[in-house]
């Protein structure tokens, strides 16, 4: 039976990975590596605030990969990557033999993002350009203001 080509995503814990990224990042490759598995490609996809924390953290470096292995091999990675303290999240995803070349040659040629603090919420200076509909939830009735 030939390997299956996965994607994996990682969310990595960003102060951990912004104090040391070759060892937060050359860790995905020895685990993946040490059950068999090819890696083809492996690179920083972004940094970003998390919608909800995730084991205390607000902000995650996300890692995309993309590698070569047997299926059975797939579920003592994952294993692996629960009890490591450096990854909050992960996600593999078979990839279609079809698009495996192109998936790949775009992660290689993909410009590596700047990792940069979240951008702050900047404040509207104008007015919204329609006026949204209030319900009056004790008599039902809908209260549009007049300009």
């Amino acid at each position: 039976m030939p390997a299956n080509v996965y994607e994996g995503l990682f969310i990595l814990d960003s102060n951990r990975y912004g104090r040391d990224p070759d060892a937060v990042s050359n860790q995905i490759r020895a685990m993946i590596e040490k059950v068999g598995g090819e890696m083809l490609v492996t690179r920083l996809w972004e940094e970003r605030r998390l919608a909800y924390p995730i084991k205390g953290q607000r902000k995650g470096t996300y890692w995309l990969t993309y590698f070569r292995m047997d299926s059975v091999r797939l579920l003592e990675v994952r294993r692996q990557c629960q009890i490591t303290d450096d990854i909050l999240r992960v996600l593999f995803l078979k990839v279609d033999p079809r698009i495996v070349d192109a998936l790949v040659a775009h992660a290689t040629t993909a410009p590596v993002p700047a990792v940069a603090p979240a951008e702050e919420a900047k404040p509207r200076d104008e007015e919204p350009e329609e006026v949204i509909p209030v319900v009056d939830a004790v008599e039902g009735a809908v209260d549009i203001e007049e300009e």
